[in-house]
């Protein structure tokens, strides 16, 4: 498995805004993309920082979810939004998985 690490800060009172992003992104999610799992969480000392982990059966199929056609016209959309409610750009953090339970 492999997977990924998110973090972003979001603009204050923006927390719903974000859920819903969240909630767009699983919706235009493809059953082949080889997605196992996805996590949101939020800072307990900052609650304007999120943190998101999303683990793939492999590295490979998470690359070819980034630019599988089917999912570009609604992530256009997405990352308008996301725009609007982050305070800068995600940073990523690209893990092997050692050990899941």
């Amino acid at each position: 498995m492999w997977a990924q690490i998110q973090r972003v800060s979001t603009k204050p009172e923006s927390e719903a805004a974000v859920l819903e992003v969240f909630e767009q992104l699983r919706a235009v999610e493809q059953e082949d993309s080889g997605l196992v799992q996805t996590l949101v969480m939020r800072s307990q000392k900052d609650p304007t920082e999120l943190f998101t982990v999303v683990v793939f059966e492999s590295e490979e199929k998470a690359r070819a979810r980034e630019v599988d056609p089917r999912r570009q016209e609604p992530l256009q959309r997405i990352r308008e939004t996301m725009g609007s409610v982050l305070a800068g750009p995600p940073e990523f953090f690209d893990c092997d998985v050692l050990l899941s339970r």
